[in-house]
């Protein structure tokens, strides 16, 4: 089949341009085979980044058609149905005929990356982030040199997930938070970061806890937009990953200890009172601090005379009808919790 890739190629400090190839290549071939063959059989000068082949190493990861993934994970056949179902979907005719035009394949360097050449980025920022959050198991607990330091299976099960990040960047790519928030180390870090504490033979949970509980570089500066989940090639779902880091800081810090803190547990609270958050209390028990912080209190006072002046405030509030079975949900939740090491909620 003829497919059209437009890659999208770059020098430092210059503009960005669009140079298109067109290949005959067949439905299996990988998207890093045609790179290949465009850089061997039409422009040599063309640079990105390639070793394994085989979805191992995480060096071939760039956007193809809009989203951060491995180049040679991603096979010209499934591709072009992706896109086909996308535009059938988005078509008021659902059902036209299939385009007969030549597919096309877009293809950009990965974002949140300053571009060296093409689809090669500077991933220093990347692995310093990465250092930042001390990611080893640490040695102290390792007293006894004698004898290995054993784990059980069901220790070893809880770091399955996170111990298949291969680092590809792609969760950081797709980062909404890293990009508005410079200060944020990004998904990967923070996945890396739930290893260490999810490990037994580690001795530095609280440490590290202590270190994560940050409203700029840590897991509260995670907006939750998904994209990480969405993209990584391995499964390992970072997004997740940081919620499990939030659960074990929420389990040790009480209401008072930060506004994030406060903002979840005053949230479970009210939906365990009334079914749904009660707006009229929402935001003056986690900003005002339950009337404790008079500066946050003053902080309201635009947006809630808006509120009021634009009939946005309710007055009144009237709780679910499955009140009952919300809270006896939650109830149960924890009760589950409570018995196993594997937090629930943030499953939920």
């Amino acid at each position: 089949m003829q497919v059209l890739f437009k890659i999208i190629r770059q020098n430092p400090h210059s503009a960005p341009t669009v140079q298109e190839y067109q290949l005959d290549v067949s439905e299996g071939s990988t998207v890093l085979d045609c790179l290949n063959r465009i850089k061997w059989e039409q422009d040599g000068t063309l640079a990105f980044r390639k070793n394994c082949r085989n979805t191992i190493c995480g060096s071939c990861a760039m956007r193809i058609n809009g989203r951060s993934t491995l180049a040679c994970k991603e096979n010209i056949g499934a591709e072009v149905a992706r896109l086909q179902n996308i535009r059938q979907s988005q078509s008021s005719d659902p059902g036209q005929e299939t385009d007969d035009s030549i597919p096309e394949i877009t293809i950009a360097p990965m974002g949140n990356m300053p571009v060296i050449k093409d689809l090669v980025v500077d991933m220093t920022q990347f692995w310093e982030n990465l250092e930042a959050v001390d990611p080893y198991v640490s040695t102290r607990s390792r007293q006894v040199p004698e004898r290995e330091f054993l784990q059980s299976p069901e220790e070893r099960a809880r770091l399955d997930a996170v111990g298949n990040c291969i680092l590809c960047g792609a969760c950081y790519s797709e980062c909404n938070a890293r990009e508005v928030n410079p200060d944020f180390v990004g998904p990967h870090a923070l996945a890396k970061a739930y290893r260490a504490i999810a490990d037994s033979r580690d001795d530095r949970t609280e440490e590290r806890l202590n270190q994560y509980d940050n409203t700029q570089s840590g897991v509260w500066g995670c907006t939750r937009c998904y994209y990480c989940n969405a993209v990584c090639p391995m499964e390992v779902a970072p997004m997740d990953r940081i919620g499990q880091v939030k659960h074990e800081i929420l389990d040790r810090r009480d209401r008072d200890h930060s506004r994030p803190v406060r903002h979840r547990k005053v949230l479970v609270d009210l939906v365990e009172r009334g079914g749904w958050v009660d707006e009229r209390k929402f935001a003056l028990l986690v900003v005002g601090n339950f009337f404790r912080d008079l500066r946050g209190l003053l902080s309201l006072g635009p947006v809630g005379l808006r509120m009021v002046t634009h009939r946005k405030f309710p007055f009144t509030f009237e709780p679910s009808e499955g009140t009952n079975e919300v809270r006896s949900l939650i109830e149960a939740v924890r009760k589950v919790e409570s018995q196993s090491s594997e937090p629930i909620e943030s499953k939920l």
